[in-house]
């Protein structure tokens, strides 16, 4: 069992989210950039609200309003358009097969652990989803462990949200402890952006009750570009790397923040410092509000065959989208010649 409190740490990272901006003037006057400009956009918080921890706001540049980091975080008025095809469910996601729990791929099913995120990113795929519908009880969550326990293809549980690492320390060890105890189980996977926005998440106490798992623990990160990568970040994975912790990153390309194969480039490099491997790369959900991130696929491509060429292969995440229904990831196919290294 893990510290009630779990340590210092565990303090800090809920007084980081007790503090983060809400507030689009708050964020650009902590930036040192002119609002008005951007002012009539701010309405966009209706559709989805705001939310910047102070630590993600810090390694944004001063005075930059095409900043690539606060590009992915600040409303705009372009979230009001209705474009053909950017739906509210993208991935067929709304009805699950219980409460808080997704089914999409035989061996896998995806808990969604908590609602909320630390930081609102404004091309979430699920900014419309019905968290309220998919928050179980303490009877929600036996009823889904009773799922589980009674399909013995599942081996891989998936804790996601929101973000997963927003529940406790106390309430993560609950129910570790509950999906160890299901014998067909090997993996568990956290999918998390919290860390990246706030690196103080990454707590002893959980680094210690994940070590002492029988499970197989994969944590796989949300970095869209190099600059969310700084030292405070990989000196705190240092340790989860050490207790063989597989640490692996899906990125979405944006357009206006890492459309650009040096971009790339510098992310697959810079996490890899980090001890964090490429995973994917996924063309965006389209999901309503966000239509104006989309990168097309040809452009796409291109960026990745530049990835290609200058990169190892092991640092050159796999291109997809998701499609809901499917079974699996999409791979876009590259068009390439089948001679290439």
């Amino acid at each position: 069992m893990i510290p009630v409190n779990g340590g210092d740490l565990h303090i800090n990272w809920q007084k980081e989210l007790a503090r983060a901006f809400t507030s689009p003037e708050q964020l650009l006057q902590y930036l040192q950039i002119d609002a008005t400009p951007w002012q009539p956009g701010f309405k966009a918080r209706r559709l989805f609200p705001m939310r910047v921890p102070r630590p993600f706001a810090d390694k944004m540049r001063q005075g930059d309003a095409q900043d690539p980091l606060l590009r992915q975080v600040l409303p705009l008025g372009e979230e009001f358009e209705q474009v053909p095809g950017f739906v509210t469910d993208p991935l067929d996601e709304h009805d699950s097969a219980l409460p808080g729990l997704l089914h999409k791929y035989e061996s896998r099913v995806l808990l969604v652990v908590r609602g909320g995120c630390a930081v609102n990113c404004r091309y979430c795929f699920r900014r419309h989803f019905p968290y309220a519908d998919n928050s179980p009880g303490r009877e929600g969550w036996r009823e889904a462990l009773d799922y589980i326990a009674a399909h013995p293809e599942i081996n891989e549980v998936i804790l996601s949200g929101g973000d997963p690492l927003m529940a406790k320390d106390e309430h993560l060890d609950t129910l570790i402890t509950d999906l160890e105890a299901i014998p067909h189980l090997k993996r568990l996977r956290i999918h998390t952006r919290l860390p990246v926005v706030i690196p103080a998440r990454l707590t002893e106490s959980l680094l210690q009750r994940l070590d002492q798992s029988r499970l197989q623990v994969v944590m796989v990160l949300h970095i869209n570009h190099a600059n969310e990568i700084d030292d405070e970040l990989t000196a705190r994975l240092a340790p989860w790397r050490r207790a063989g912790i597989t640490l692996l990153n899906q990125s979405v390309l944006l357009a206006g923040v890492n459309d650009d194969t040096e971009a790339l480039c510098q992310l697959s490099e810079r996490l890899f410092e980090a001890g964090v491997l490429p995973y994917y790369l996924h063309q965006l959900d389209k999901v309503a509000g966000a239509a104006h991130f989309a990168v097309d696929d040809n452009t796409a491509t291109a960026l990745l065959a530049g990835m290609l060429a200058r990169l190892p292969g092991f640092l050159v995440p796999k291109l997809v989208r998701e499609i809901g229904g499917e079974h699996s990831k999409t791979p876009i196919d590259l068009g390439l010649e089948p001679n290439r290294h």
